[in-house]
């Protein structure tokens, strides 16, 4: 079963910009695939890096946004499983941004009761990652305001492909009949196994393919693409989603 969040909400809030949107009424889980960066940086003649590093930027605005309206997860889609297959220099400097992230931007996540989780295969990323997220984890781990899930070399065919595994070895050893094998169990085994699902996708930069990203979690979220690059996004565009979010009825297969 997902857990309760006790979430309390920063007393200054930001203004609003959308007329019309009900801060009342918010998705509780917004996951985003922020696409665009190399593209935003090649329209400008800078290298690849250079929209990873403007990318960054923008993840601290949407999060400070975020957390003051008061959504209570946020899934960021920062390195996925194939991401490795960029050219070296690219996936080194990948690598850098959450440690440039964190450790420039930590006290105010700790300041604004922001809770660092990761998703993924975290064993295989450079120490000098693993040691940022683990402080950043460790420090935050306390803190009851939105919680700010960054999915780093995940992808979720391994994901599911793991969770398959586990149950499997539990059959094996006699803990599980087939007979026991549910939706629930299967949720229990994925890394997202405590979190609420999905309420709501955003994708930036005109792509509409989901890319590995969360395949069972989004099963019944509602989807919002745009056109901008994830450079270029901000918290406007964040309420423009929310709002279009807000005037969608959600069937769950039912009329």
């Amino acid at each position: 079963m997902p857990i309760k969040f006790p979430f309390t909400k920063n007393k200054k809030q930001p203004v609003p910009q959308t007329v019309g949107l009900d801060y009342n009424q918010l998705p509780e889980h917004v996951a985003i695939i922020m696409d665009g960066n190399g593209r935003w940086a090649k329209n400008r003649g800078m290298p690849r890096i250079a929209g990873h590093k403007e990318g960054m930027n923008v993840v601290k605005k949407i999060v400070s946004h975020a957390s003051g309206i008061g959504v209570k997860v946020l899934t960021l889609y920062a390195f996925s499983t194939e991401n490795w297959k960029r050219p070296k220099n690219e996936v080194e400097f990948l690598m850098k941004l959450p440690v440039d992230f964190l450790n420039t931007y930590l006290p105010e996540l700790i300041e604004k009761n922001v809770q660092v989780r990761t998703i993924g295969d975290f064993d295989v990323l450079p120490p000098h990652t693993q040691k940022a997220v683990d402080e950043a984890i460790e420090r935050t781990k306390h803190n009851d305001g939105l919680i700010l899930n960054f999915a780093l070399n995940y992808g979720s065919r391994f994901e599911m492909v793991n969770a398959v595994k586990q149950i499997a070895a539990k059959v094996e050893d006699g803990e599980l009949s087939s007979c026991d094998i549910t939706e629930d169990l299967f949720s229990s085994q994925l890394y997202t196994s405590d979190l609420i699902e999905p309420d709501l996708l955003i994708r930036t930069s005109g792509e509409q393919r989901l890319s590995n990203f969360l395949l069972w979690q989004l099963a019944y979220a509602e989807f919002w693409f745009t056109e901008v690059y994830w450079p270029d996004f901000d918290e406007s565009h964040f309420e423009k989603a929310l709002y279009d979010y807000q005037n969608r009825k959600r069937r769950y297969g039912g009329v």
